[in-house]
């Protein structure tokens, strides 16, 4: 047998020539056994939780990310919402200043009882609206 040159561990060290030669060495030898077998099964538990860990790390960070969106989305909700009541208010404003027609000119104009509308609020330049109309009638034929 060669010899290397460093030495082992005293727990792998044989102890035969102490404790009675060959009975010694082979009561180790399935202790010996036995917990290298704990040691791998150990550090495959290790190995797997390490997989696990990683996995879960990977999860948490998506949900991270995705609870940053929601937080973003949430902001730009309430931003819309609190508009909402500028925008109401424009409305009722613009509602208020209708002209009110007399109703001996209403009559002779229109038979039919309608209600006035209010002022545009917003101008949508038609410079477009040719080539957009036959895009509309398509969408509600096919509807």
């Amino acid at each position: 047998m060669s010899y290397s040159g460093r030495p082992l561990p005293s727990h792998l060290r044989n102890t035969s020539h102490s404790l009675g030669g060959a009975q010694s060495s082979s009561s180790q030898s399935p202790v010996l056994v036995a917990r290298i077998a704990e040691k791998k099964a150990e550090l495959a538990n290790l190995k797997e939780l390490q997989a696990l860990s990683a996995g879960l790390a990977d999860q948490m960070q998506m949900l991270a990310d995705k609870l940053n969106t929601l937080s973003d989305g949430t902001e730009a909700i309430a931003a819309v919402l609190s508009n909402w009541h500028n925008v109401l208010r424009a409305i009722h404003m613009a509602s208020s200043k209708l002209p009110k027609p007399k109703e001996e000119d209403d009559a002779e104009k229109k038979p039919e009882a309608e209600a006035p509308l209010p002022q545009t609020l917003v101008r949508i330049p038609t410079q477009h609206a040719p080539a957009l109309i036959p895009q509309s009638t398509s969408g509600s034929i096919a509807d």
